[in-house]
């Protein structure tokens, strides 16, 4: 069966709609691709419904300097839930503004979000992105009274590069004896940096994230650790030999997805750990469709899908 009889017929136009070129440019020109990003963002934040949720963008002292991030405040009365977003975009392309995205989870579960702008390859790795995510959930627990937020229910979440930068966090957090964590939120994550799966083999097509550039992206991230035996667990959750006492997790993918099985086989092994996990699979999805066309009935569901597991576990 070919990748595009995969999909879900709902979402096939959506195929048509992320241009090739610029999932060619993330692996081949990050300046151009995070160019071409920023423009589509403006339009989908242009074309969102008007929200009660505030929005600020300020600067906190990081580790390389200081770190942008984006407040997104609902109107709930505190104290609140805190989400530590981090997002997408292959490590190379994305910024904090991620309204699309965040807004959602403010709006649904009424937590404050802070969304951090870490550092992106290839002008850092892996070891600069981490520590900025670290800084910024540090932050925000330190600042909790400030932010209205209820320490007890803090969680981290991301998707695709975010949801890898998220399990990477999740054992950075526990090795360094960081801050409690209620949950981890895992959409999609990009974990393993060999794709050495069936999904990681047979997903090519040119406007979805494909194996190519996927590749690319691993080897930005990873500097001067591509290809060896000694990636860390930080950069590519998938190497993690120890995963107990890890925050309970939900992990969600779509069968058309580069990362289905990756993702499934980590959600496995966190289970057999002991960490509470809960794993959605979703026939017919493929990488971020949801967001592509978000009325599509598929996307409805697992929109909702990753929204309530976030409802249910610091709600």
């Amino acid at each position: 069966m070919s990748f595009v009889d995969q999909v879900d017929p709902e979402l096939k136009p959506g195929l048509e709609m992320f241009p090739a070129e610029l999932i060619t440019a993330i692996g081949d020109d990050p300046p151009l691709a995070r160019q071409m990003f920023g423009a589509i963002m403006e339009q989908l934040a242009a074309i969102l419904p008007p929200t009660d949720v505030a929005i600020t963008e300020r600067a906190i002292p990081g580790p390389g300097g200081d770190l942008p991030i984006v407040i997104y405040q609902p109107p709930t009365p505190a104290p609140r839930p805190g989400l530590l977003w981090i997002h997408g975009g292959g490590y190379i392309i994305g910024s904090a503004r991620d309204d699309a995205n965040v807004i959602g989870f403010a709006e649904q579960v009424g937590c404050t979000v802070v969304s951090v702008d870490y550092r992106l390859a290839p002008e850092s790795t892996y070891i600069d992105s981490v520590a900025d995510c670290f800084a910024g959930l540090t932050w925000l627990v330190d600042n909790a009274d400030e932010l209205g937020v209820d320490t007890s229910r803090i969680a981290i979440g991301g998707a695709s590069a975010g949801g890898g930068l998220t399990a990477g966090l999740a054992h950075y957090n526990r090795d360094q004896a960081g801050p409690a964590l209620a949950f981890q939120m895992l959409i999609y994550p990009m974990i393993d940096d060999t794709h050495e799966t069936p999904s990681g083999h047979e997903v090519t097509h040119p406007t979805v994230w494909n194996r190519d550039v996927s590749l690319k992206a691993w080897r930005m991230y990873l500097g001067d650790e591509y290809g060896s035996d000694k990636v860390s667990p930080y950069a590519a959750a998938a190497r993690a030999t120890d995963l107990s006492g890890l925050p309970p997790a939900f992990v969600i993918v779509g069968t058309a997805d580069l990362f289905r099985d990756e993702d499934i086989a980590y959600a496995q092994r966190l289970m057999a750990a002991g960490v509470p996990t809960e794993l959605e699979v979703y026939a017919g999805m493929y990488h971020g469709g949801e967001l592509l066309l978000p009325d599509a009935a598929i996307s409805k569901r697992m929109l909702r899908g990753y929204r309530d597991a976030l409802q249910r576990a610091i709600g």
